[in-house]
């Protein structure tokens, strides 16, 4: 008589246990040119090269990260340019930075901040990672104007413990060639992009401020930290929307605009 063996139960792979895993999603909508990608991948490398980036990983209780780096425009577009790679040393950090600066890059129509946060989510949510902190940054020149409302998207990801810090490039040449363009747009994210523990923005004054800007942006997310007030770049006004179809962020900042603001000045999906 034949035996029936049970198979063999297998313990389940351990999670890799990090300090922060963190999405970088990087605007590539038709905004922004190819000289601008590029100030943004350099930026980026430049801040991974930086030491000041590996002393704080190194000062972290695991003393190491996760991050993966995504373009984004809208979803057919969106591409993972660097997978998911551990850090914990100078000489990871350099290998990211030169991986990043030799991937070709992207381009794509639309501006869907929303988009770009629900893929980021899924890729941590399923990802082999443990992460005592789990972030995702924006960067971006513009608006939502395309895919779900981005207030509704952040609301549902921030309930996944995951924080959304954003970082808005101020462009004032927008000003003549996006319809997009808003002159607020760090307010727009204050008050529709980020949210969740600590969350924050860390605004770029132009593309060559962007290196600058994300630089602090990294040192500030991988310590745990939060920029002082006196750090944003105008006064924020905290009070209570009277337009009873706005509403407030997760901070209590309410964008007097409406963060619908970017589908209303859409015209045709050929638009950036």
């Amino acid at each position: 008589m034949a035996l029936l063996l049970a198979a063999p139960v297998l313990p389940a792979q351990a999670k890799t246990a990090v300090d922060l895993e963190l999405v970088m999603a990087t605007d590539v909508s038709w905004s922004i040119d190819a000289a601008e990608a590029q100030l943004q991948r350099q930026g980026i490398a430049d801040a991974f090269r930086d030491k000041a980036i590996t002393r704080a990983i190194r000062s972290g209780i695991l003393r190491k990260i996760a991050v993966t780096y995504m373009d984004y425009s809208s979803s057919d577009f969106n591409k993972i340019v660097i997978d998911w790679r551990i850090i914990s040393d100078q000489a990871s950090a350099e290998k990211f930075a030169d991986d990043l600066l030799g991937a070709p890059l992207s381009s794509g129509r639309s501006t869907s901040i929303s988009d770009a946060v629900e893929m980021a989510a899924g890729m941590i949510e399923g990802n082999d990672i443990e992460g005592t902190r789990r972030v995702i940054d924006v960067s971006g020149d513009g608006p939502n104007n395309w895919g779900n409302m981005v207030d509704d998207v952040r609301d549902a990801v921030i309930r996944q413990r995951i924080t959304i810090n954003g970082l808005p490039i101020m462009n004032p040449a927008d000003a003549f060639n996006s319809r997009y363009y808003l002159a607020d747009l760090d307010l727009y994210y204050r008050g529709c992009v980020i949210g969740g523990p600590g969350a924050f923005t860390i605004v770029a004054n132009s593309f060559k401020d962007y290196a600058r800007a994300v630089r602090r942006r990294l040192v500030l997310e991988i310590a745990g930290a939060v920029p002082a007030e006196t750090d944003a770049p105008r006064a924020l006004i905290l009070k209570a929307a009277t337009n009873p179809h706005l509403r407030p962020s997760p901070a209590g900042y309410t964008y007097p605009k409406g963060c619908d603001i970017g589908e209303r000045m859409r015209g045709s999906i050929d638009d950036q």
